[in-house]
């Protein structure tokens, strides 16, 4: 079967820090730009951060920059994101998707659907 499945989400306190996995089954990340998105109760779904095939090349949102991180294991058909000094606002549903097309990190990161493949998310919720 053919999919991305998300894990690592959960509740943490504000100023704590979460790694999230996005595992490919079924095909080779290798191909695929990766991105994260995220989708919070009530608002649009936006892009929080992609990397290029080889991981050369990342993009982050300016509301994560400096405090989140992305980076792949081809290897282990891995893609992960490091989440450091959570806010309250960070609280939403985490995706990740692949596309096979988009080879901009800018552009992967700007389209919120219709990519090849997409996780069904993790949870994270920041609270105290």
């Amino acid at each position: 079967q053919l999919q991305l499945v998300e894990s690592g989400g959960g509740l943490v306190q504000p100023g704590g820090s979460l790694r999230l996995s996005c595992v490919a089954s079924g095909f080779n990340l290798d191909y695929y730009t990766i991105g994260w998105f995220r989708q919070a109760p009530g608002k649009e779904r936006e892009g929080v951060s992609c990397i290029s095939r080889s991981g050369v090349s990342t993009n982050y949102a300016d509301s994560v920059k400096g405090r989140f991180a992305i980076s792949r294991d081809n290897a282990k058909n891995t893609v992960y994101l490091q989440m450091n000094n959570l806010k309250p606002t960070d609280t939403a549903v985490y995706y990740c998707a692949a596309d096979l097309l988009l080879t901009s990190v800018q552009a992967m990161c700007a389209v919120t659907q219709g990519h090849n493949y997409r996780g069904q998310g993790t949870q994270v919720t920041v609270s105290s």
